[in-house]
């Protein structure tokens, strides 16, 4: 067996472990009697209307509002245009790229033509130049994953405190993420 296919099964097993640790953590610690929740304050504010968490969950993630507004106020504040004048690009553009038909399987469409594509579109819409419609793309981007790679830390580093993982299953999943062989990140 070569190296690297001992590496990737070794990483394999590290995230099944974490998957299994957690499920067992997760049913270990349920009770037998299911108490009443009690609302919370985000969890109503959720169930109608638009907090900020919704807006980062759906924005970003491609929940119901696809990119959605966050997308579209962080591309406002730097590019320097009206907020709903983005929103309208972004909306545009999507509406006149959006799939007819699902990939197939094991095939994920090209993001950089999509983004390259973006760009261009949101260019011209605004009024903007492209190279720096695409730098903004790009800094969004690259926060949102500073953003997804904290936040992964903050829960790996949690488990290991609790006793759900050790130090190099953590350390295993995080460089799995990073090498791309297993997602992660904010979801």
């Amino acid at each position: 067996m070569t190296r690297t296919k001992k590496m990737t099964l070794g990483l394999s097993a590290a995230a099944l472990a974490l998957g299994a640790g957690i499920s067992v953590a997760g049913m270990a610690s349920a009770t037998t009697t299911t108490p009443t929740p009690t609302p919370s304050a985000s969890s109503s504010a959720s169930a109608g209307g638009n907090t900020g968490t919704d807006q980062e969950h759906m924005g970003r993630h491609g929940g119901r509002g696809g990119q959605g507004m966050e997308q579209a106020s962080a591309l406002a504040a730097k590019l320097g245009v009206d907020e709903a004048k983005v929103a309208d690009a972004l909306k545009s553009f999507r509406d006149a790229n959006k799939p007819t038909t699902p990939p197939a399987e094991g095939q994920k469409p090209d993001r950089a033509a999509r983004e390259a594509a973006l760009a261009k579109s949101l260019a011209q819409s605004l009024g903007i130049d492209e190279a720096k419609v695409t730098a903004a793309l790009q800094e969004i981007r690259s926060g949102e994953q500073s953003e997804r790679a904290a936040a992964l830390k903050t829960r790996l580093d949690k488990a290991v405190t609790d006793g759900k993982l050790t130090q190099a299953e953590a350390d295993a999943v995080t460089k799995a993420v990073q090498n791309g062989v297993i997602g992660g990140g904010g979801r």
